[in-house]
């Protein structure tokens, strides 16, 4: 009976190198003739990685990076002129890239983050991912998210969640282009090797062109504390694909109200939060991202907080400096920033009247935690 014989590896990837060193074993010619046998079986000993693979705490592949506003509209205009929003481009969106990811187009190594832009009279086709999603509008209106057949307006301050596998188009139906940004777990799906896409239709129907002032969702499930007795909500995500500025807008200002009339209401003095929610369960809009608004009294500075899992930030309004590990800048609306896993992040707002309507510095936030929350390895601290 012939037998042919196992293939070697010739090229392995793996590389070891004995060192001198007090946690590792005595350099010897066995020791070297053992790490070659490991090179050859493609075997990697614990021992000589523990320090990369099981450090004392988190140490991100990202950095904290800032996004200027103004650049990217302006980036975002040119593409405006010259990129189709058609099939093959699909979408005018411009990823955030950070520095440290090789150039990967990812904000974090779970979030992506980007700038979408739409012409006047264009529409984005539709199609449908396993990603999921979100808009937020910082400035700008006039453009229609239609999710599943519901048109959803889109206004400044505006948040739209959208659970992955529904299918969606846009529509500007001004005269104005228009610009705003996605969040996706662009990164997660990708690393976990679990995503699905699709195309969908061409073109969206002349029902779906129409601009109402309240998505079908809307009507059902965007009454504060109200959930309809007929219809039962059991796909992943939120079932509102909108959340209003002008409810978020009071929620923070009554937080901050309560809190000089002395009733608290605050996460700490002159810093209110509030945090998207699904109406069907009260938990997160999104199965992979937690959403929030942030709004911080003018000469307050937050406590340093430091977390695991990453974060995208945007300035909706007022101006402040942020502070991530050992960067800190100056930031202004629009501006985007990255807070990696384990960094710390503090801001201090030095909004006025003439750079911001609620005189606050106002921040959008958005994270991966209810991945970690869900895997038990969510863990905080604040730092004095």
């Amino acid at each position: 009976m012939n037998t042919t014989p196992a293939p070697t590896t010739s090229a392995s990837p793996v590389r070891l190198k004995a060192v001198e060193a007090e946690d590792q074993p005595t350099v010897s010619p066995a020791l070297e003739a053992l790490y070659r046998g490991f090179e050859q079986e493609l075997l990697v000993p614990l021992w000589t990685e523990i320090g990369d693979l099981m450090p004392a705490h988190p140490r991100s592949r990202a950095v904290p990076h800032l996004w200027k506003w103004e650049n990217l509209l302006r980036l975002a205009g040119q593409a405006g002129e010259i990129v189709p929003v058609g099939r093959g481009g699909e979408r005018r969106a411009i990823a955030l890239a950070n520095p440290s990811l090789g150039g990967r187009p990812f904000a974090t190594p779970t979030l992506w983050a980007a700038i979408q832009y739409l012409m006047p009279g264009e529409d984005a086709p539709e199609h449908r991912h396993t990603q999921h999603a979100f808009r937020f509008v910082v400035e700008g209106s006039g453009v229609w998210t239609v999710v599943g057949g519901d048109a959803v307006p889109m206004n400044r301050g505006d948040f739209l969640p959208q659970a992955g596998w529904n299918m969606h188009a846009h529509h500007n139906a001004t005269s104005e282009p228009m610009a705003w940004i996605d969040g996706l777990d662009i990164p997660f799906q990708y690393a976990t090797e679990s995503q699905f896409f699709e195309f969908g239709r061409d073109e969206i129907s002349e029902t779906e062109r129409t601009t109402p002032d309240l998505s079908r969702s809307e009507r059902l499930w965007g009454h504060p504390g109200l959930s309809p007795v007929a219809v039962t909500h059991t796909a992943p995500g939120s079932p509102l694909l909108s959340y209003k500025w002008e409810f978020t807008d009071r929620a923070l200002a009554d937080q901050l109200a309560l809190e000089k009339e002395g009733y608290g209401g605050t996460v700490e003095p002159g810093h209110a939060a509030v945090r998207y929610t699904n109406p069907a369960t009260g938990g997160d809009v999104l199965p992979t991202m937690r959403a929030e608004f942030h709004r911080i009294a003018t000469g307050v500075e937050t406590a340093p907080l430091r977390e695991t899992g990453s974060s995208v930030y945007q300035v909706f309004d007022g101006s402040g400096v942020v502070t991530v590990g050992t960067k800190s800048w100056t930031v202004s609306r629009g501006d985007l920033f990255v807070v990696p896993s384990w960094e710390p992040f503090s801001a201090r707002s030095e909004a006025g009247a003439s750079d911001s309507d609620s005189g606050a510095l106002d921040l959008f936030r958005f994270s991966d935690a209810p991945v970690f929350e869900a895997l038990r390895l969510n863990r905080t601290q604040k730092d004095s």
